[in-house]
């Protein structure tokens, strides 16, 4: 301000003598004498002026100098004194200097010329000196954040540029402290359900029903005591549960113990309950992570029950799922949702009936299910089929050149929807499995049969979904429906067939994953003149295919004494991925093996597996962690990038974990 003003007097002073020069000239014109002497003057007057400014820019100099100086000693003051660790490093990461507080924080002195990627091994030069690094770093049991400042330095050679880096070191140990101890206090709510709780009761007598609910609540109470949980019942089957979230790690490390000890109840009914428990730690406030731990308990039920899925991070983490699914001897769910479909089918311009890609025939039998029921509602339906493969080739003859039934590609399908059009998706419930994955988002009025166990990957936003992962396969599903959707049943032999013989594939010829509802549905369609010798010979293969099989079983390794891994490393076949499930099927028929893995590459250069098991070991957990899926018994994965020996090692690693160290 003050340089501000001496500049102003300066201009004022110019204008003066500006004018007393003009009128120096002026006098000269008419007094000479005079004139010169006015002249005389202005000299003077202008030495006067030159050395007063003179004078006062050197004072004004000397005052920004000792003014510089100061500063530059206060700065040197508090660099040298501030109360945190201070560092100065070139581009390579060399310390250059560093204060008092650094050594303290080290613990050694003499760091000069030291690296810093070698007194920290964590550290990264490049992400240290990175613009606007925020990188936390714990020392000597303390954690600091690391602030950097890139300075430029002044350098007498103009093509040489030097940077120097600092680094502030500050101290968030405490603030860490807080932050865990606040993290560990968060609110974890579980739901908790017992799956078979009426079955349990029915198979025991009117004395034993007080003692086995008492052991079922005394191992629930138990097990909330030991998380000092709060814990509310909720219904005669089902739990709430609040605990804080620093026992949610212990838990995940004994994969939730409660499982077994529920399972292990069996002294007084011959049928061993299992619980679901669905958890959350996430959401805002109580009414969202109560909604969470909500929607967690039905994807456990969806999977089967006797499991825990926990949501956190916006991921699941599933637990347990070892045992088969409960199946539920009633058909009250299938009535419901058969009278649930019927408006819903009647209210629609036509419905476009869709299964998972590659189908197979299961798929392709609860397809031709669904469309006898639409057509029985009098609605028009169609089937979108792509490929045809061989597995489904020697049914989809019988039904081809029959005008009833409408088979359509994915070009033809645009055409076809308006806004009322219903989507049916069987046999799967994973958008990215199914033929057009972008119908789902064409059309809005969908609904959804599955009988897998549920993954992470579902059809959201349906008007109906019904997904028993307890069932043999979808046809099972499909034809317990129809037989509620129609008054006057109008299912033909040959669509009885085609129901019968998805049955017969997904349970191995009534082998695996049958229960009494299964071989209900199976004798109802042998009502309807469903002949048995027609499907067994829909499954006949020709001396090729045998050859193929042959070689996956001669091709198999033995490991831990009961499971079996085939490369599948046979070029130039159509139906690869056929020929690699029913080699899985026929290494199990081998005796001592309970489960096989078939590694291959179809045509599309995709490696996939095959699992199969004889039910002790779930093949659908192991293939989940592959991002796959499937049963219990029977699941597949498709890995993208990855050789058939990459995937073998990633497959032997995972056995390691899940039983340890082969000898």
């Amino acid at each position: 301000m003050k340089n501000k003003k001496n500049k102003i007097l300066e201009s004022k002073n110019k204008i003066y003598l500006w004018i007393i020069g003009v009128l120096d000239f002026l006098i000269l014109a008419y007094e000479p004498i005079l004139g010169m002497l006015s002249f005389l003057i202005l000299i003077y007057l202008l030495y006067y002026n030159w050395k007063i400014n003179r004078n006062r820019n050197k004072k004004w100099q000397n005052y920004i100098e000792e003014l510089s100086s100061d500063i530059d000693s206060a700065a040197k003051y508090a660099i040298l004194n501030l109360p945190f660790p201070l560092t100065l490093l070139d581009l390579d990461g060399e310390i250059k200097w560093y204060n008092s507080k650094f050594t303290e924080m080290i613990g050694k002195k003499e760091l000069i010329g030291e690296k810093m990627d070698v007194l920290f091994n964590n550290v990264v030069i490049d992400d240290i000196i990175r613009e606007n690094c925020e990188q936390i770093i714990k020392k000597n049991g303390k954690s600091y954040r690391i602030y950097n400042n890139i300075v430029r330095l002044n350098s007498d050679d103009k093509d040489k540029i030097n940077y120097i880096v600092m680094l502030y070191w500050i101290d968030i140990t405490e603030q860490k402290r807080l932050e865990m101890i606040i993290e560990d206090k968060k609110p974890i709510i579980a739901s908790l359900e017992i799956d078979n709780y009426e079955e349990c009761l029915k198979n025991a007598t009117d004395e034993e029903r007080p003692i086995l609910i008492s052991q079922i609540q005394k191992e629930i109470n138990l097990w909330s005591s030991r998380i000092n949980g709060f814990i509310q019942k909720t219904g005669n089957d089902k739990y709430t549960i609040i605990f804080e979230k620093k026992y949610l790690k212990n838990l995940e490390a004994k994969k939730f113990a409660i499982l077994d000890s529920i399972r292990e109840i069996n002294e007084i009914s011959s049928i061993n309950p299992t619980l679901s428990m669905g958890v959350s730690s996430d959401g805002k406030d109580f009414l969202s992570i109560g909604k969470l731990a909500n929607d967690a308990l039905e994807l456990s039920l969806a999977r089967g029950g006797d499991q825990v899925s926990v949501y956190k991070n916006d991921d699941y983490k599933f637990y347990g799922g070892k045992s088969k699914a409960v199946e539920k001897k009633n058909r009250i769910k299938a009535r419901v949702i058969a009278h649930a479909l019927i408006p819903i089918i009647d209210e629609s311009s036509n419905v476009i009936i869709m299964g998972h890609t590659k189908p197979d025939m299961d798929c392709y039998g609860a397809a031709i299910g669904i469309h006898s029921g639409v057509h029985g509602r009098g609605k028009e339906a169609f089937i979108l089929l792509n490929d045809i493969s061989d597995g489904i080739r020697d049914i989809h003859s019988k039904f081809i050149d029959n005008s009833d039934y409408k088979f359509i590609s994915n070009d033809e399908v645009d055409e076809l929807i308006d806004a009322n059009t219903l989507l049916i998706v069987v046999d799967t419930h994973r958008p990215s499995f199914t033929e057009n994955p972008e119908l789902l988002d064409k059309i809005k009025r969908v609904v959804m049969i599955d009988h897998h166990r549920r993954g992470k990957e579902v059809i959201e936003n349906t008007l109906l979904t019904y997904q028993e992962p307890y069932a043999s396969s979808a046809c099972e599903l499909v034809t317990e429906v129809l037989q509620y959707l129609n008054e006057k049943l109008s299912i033909n032999k040959l669509e009885a067939e085609a129901l019968l013989a998805g049955i017969y594939v997904d349970t191995k010829n009534f082998s695996f994953q049958t229960g009494v509802r299964t071989f209900e549905v199976a004798s109802f369609l042998r009502r309807l003149d469903a002949d048995t010798s027609e499907v067994k010979q829909l499954f006949q293969y020709d001396l090729e295919n045998y050859i193929n099989k042959s070689y996956i079983v001669n091709n198999a390794e033995i490991y831990y004494n009961n499971i079996a891994i085939s490369l599948f490393d046979k070029d130039n076949l159509e139906e690869k991925q056929v020929l690699a499930a029913q080699g899985a099927d026929e290494l199990l028929n081998i005796r001592g093996i309970d489960v096989s893995f078939v590694i291959g590459v179809n045509k599309e250069g995709i490696t996939f597996i095959s699992a199969r098991s004889l039910g002790d070991i779930s093949v659908q957990l192991i293939m989940e962690k592959f991002g796959g899926g499937g049963h219990l018994t029977v699941a597949g994965a498709q890995i993208k990038d990855k050789t058939m020996l990459e995937i073998k090692e990633d497959l032997l690693v995972i056995l390691e974990e899940m039983f340890g160290k082969e000898e």
